[in-house]
């Protein structure tokens, strides 16, 4: 084992590392002067730091917003915050939880965010979609409610980011929902939502108190509503056709974006924004037009294979006025069907967001139709009502198809005539026009008069195309195999999809079809047998032997989508209509008798209208021009 010695070396090499350290210490040691200034900042720092605990107990922010670099900066953004308050760091008193408040009424379950303080959940209590699924309006985040404004400050705040205080009180019957959004106990900006008992329209206000020291008021002030409204039905693509974002300009004229691709407008004067989902609606309304809005709808059904939860993307902008630097703004938002007896009730037109058709056509829907089924539905099943209807309409305009078939028999009768004018004038056409017009006009028969009944029914034809889409009573009622009259029926699901078609077989477009089929089959003979063939023409007997084919597969294929209370009133009404003729050509009408009657007719001195004067004094001077030109050649 090895003997330890004693190192004098070590020794003295430890004892100069100590010398030097007590020299370096000597030579650092602070002033008087020095140290006074160190505990100055020390107590400075300490009253900051109180400072900064007192206001935190009053305002909840993030552990950042008083994370300052220096007690300068730590002391102005407290200074911000007593100014702005929750404002300037998105947090609102004890509300800065994300959390939702539910108030409910006997038709509307709604949920009320705090953070944003808007609705972040509707459902529908009555409804449910194609699949039993409640309704909801609103879910899952595919809305977006936001005021956007400046502050004094210099900053730019988006109410969808911050917090607010929820309260619910009542008022009478009523629920009100207070959401305050607060720099103080007296200054805030407020969302008052009032809901009234089995009603669908929430009266909403916005309104602040004490901010117009907070609020910068030269800026613009918007708010930005958004939605992607969910699928319902059955059929998304015929949902989609009528879903569709609808507003009222000027308290009376409606406008509507495209429905089929992407659109925006920005209009003023908007008394109301539908953003329709065929038989639902969310709509905004408000007391003042507001002045300018921007409003965009996009399309979000490409491939409806692929596409099924969303129809349209929805959004509007619009200005929010101050009034002596505060909010003061009453809305209303309507969660509901679009029914149009539920839609009236409010008289503000909400009613007119509702399809009808433009014109004519929607004055038929509103004040016959509508009313009628309404009636017949009253007491009668859904589906009997709507063939109720459609006798009804047919034996009201069965004059028209008399009067069109009876036109079709005088044809009929002078085509020989007819025939032989033609063929003794082959060389002059234009006396041969003018001899088959004085014909026509002394027996009493036109190929107008038989197009003008068929143009009366074009109203009553689109308006009911129109009506049977829309009527929001037919939803979900069933009838014999169908088991929803606003929707198509099933009397077989295909392994495959057909192009147009779809990927189910509906019975009642094809009882449809075949009733189309036979009845212009009946029309398409009566009209060939009466129309002569007219040199240089083209035969008309082919394209309408097309035509018989052609229109039933086009309904088979357009109708195979569309809802079954539609295809059986077409297949009733056509149904109806081949009754009316045969019971016409075979117990009213008499050829015989009517070839009579032209014999007279033509006897009789003709007196000529100022229109046929006219026409006549045409063809004459035409018919001079042209001997002119052969004289010349």
């Amino acid at each position: 084992m090895e003997e330890k010695k004693f190192d004098l070396n070590s020794i003295i090499g430890f004892v100069l590392i100590f010398g030097i350290l007590l020299y370096m210490m000597y030579i650092n040691k602070a002033t008087p002067e020095e140290l006074e200034a160190q505990e100055k900042a020390k107590q400075e720092q300490v009253k900051a730091s109180k400072k900064a605990k007192e206001d935190k107990s009053t305002y909840v922010t993030s552990s950042d917003d008083f994370s300052a670099s220096s007690n300068a900066d730590s002391l102005k953004r407290v200074e911000l915050q007593n100014k702005l308050g929750a404002f300037a760091y998105g947090a609102s008193l004890p509300s800065a939880t994300p959390k939702e408040t539910l108030v409910e009424n006997d038709v509307l379950a709604l949920k009320f965010s705090n953070k944003g303080g808007y609705l972040s959940e509707v459902k529908l209590k009555q409804f449910v979609d194609y699949d039993s699924v409640p309704i909801y309006l609103v879910k899952d985040g595919n809305t977006a409610f936001n005021i956007n404004f400046g502050t004094t400050d210099s900053r730019i705040l988006n109410t969808q980011d911050l917090y607010f205080q929820p309260t619910v009180t009542k008022s009478g019957e009523n629920t009100v929902v207070s959401m305050k959004l607060k720099v103080s106990e007296q200054k805030f900006l407020e969302y008052r939502y009032e809901l009234k008992p089995s009603d669908y329209m929430v009266n909403f206000t916005i309104r602040s108190q004490g901010l117009n020291n907070v609020v910068n008021s030269s800026q613009d002030v918007n708010l930005d509503w958004k939605l992607k409204t969910y699928r319902h039905d059955k059929s998304i693509s015929y949902e989609n056709r009528y879903t569709r974002l609808t507003y009222q300009l000027d308290g009376s004229k409606i406008d509507k974006l495209s429905p089929t691709s992407e659109d925006d407008e920005t209009e003023n004067d908007v008394n109301w924004i539908s953003y329709r989902q065929h038989f639902f609606s969310s709509i905004l309304t408000t007391k003042t037009p507001f002045e300018e809005v921007h409003l965009a709808s996009t399309n979000l059904v490409e491939d409806e294979t692929i596409d099924t939860v969303f129809t349209k993307a929805y959004a509007t902008k619009l200005p929010i006025a101050l009034q002596a630097g505060e909010f003061n703004q009453d809305l209303g938002l309507y969660f509901g069907p679009t029914d149009h007896k539920v839609l009236k009730t409010y008289d503000i037109g909400l009613e007119d967001s509702i399809p009808l058709g433009w014109g004519i056509f929607g004055w038929i829907n509103r004040y016959v139709f509508i009313p009628l089924f309404a009636m017949l539905s009253s007491f009668l099943p859904y589906g009997m009502a709507i063939i109720i209807m459609t006798i009804l309409i047919k034996m009201l305009l069965s004059f028209v198809q008399y009067k069109q078939f009876l036109s079709q028999a005088k044809m009929k009768i002078l085509k020989p005539e007819l025939d032989e004018i033609r063929e003794k004038y082959k060389d002059n056409k234009m006396k041969a026009q003018q001899e088959t017009m004085a014909l026509q006009s002394k027996a009493g028969a036109s190929p107008l008069s038989g197009c003008l009944p068929a143009l009366i029914q074009l109203p009553v034809f689109y308006a009911l195309f129109q009506f049977f889409p829309s009527a929001f009573d037919l939803r979900q009622k069933s009838f014999l195999w169908a088991d929803d009259l606003s929707s198509y029926d099933i009397v077989a699901k295909l392994p495959f999809h057909i192009p147009f078609y779809g990927d189910h077989v509906s019975l009642f477009p094809i009882l449809a079809s075949i009733a189309i089929f036979f009845y212009m089959r009946m029309t398409t003979g009566q009209q060939m047998a009466s129309q002569p063939q007219q040199e240089g023409m083209p035969d008309m007997s082919k394209i309408m032997k097309y035509m018989i084919y052609f229109s039933p597969i086009m309904m088979l294929f357009f109708f195979n989508n569309y809802a079954s209370g539609l295809s059986l009133y077409y297949f009733i009404s056509n149904l109806i209509s081949i009754g009316i003729m045969l019971v016409i050509k075979n117990y009213i009408l008499d050829e015989d008798k009517i070839h009579a009657q032209i014999q007279v007719n033509k006897k009789k001195p003709k007196k000529e209208s100022r229109f046929q004067k006219k026409m006549k004094e045409m063809m004459e001077q035409a018919e001079e021009q042209k001997r002119a030109q052969q004289r010349r050649k």
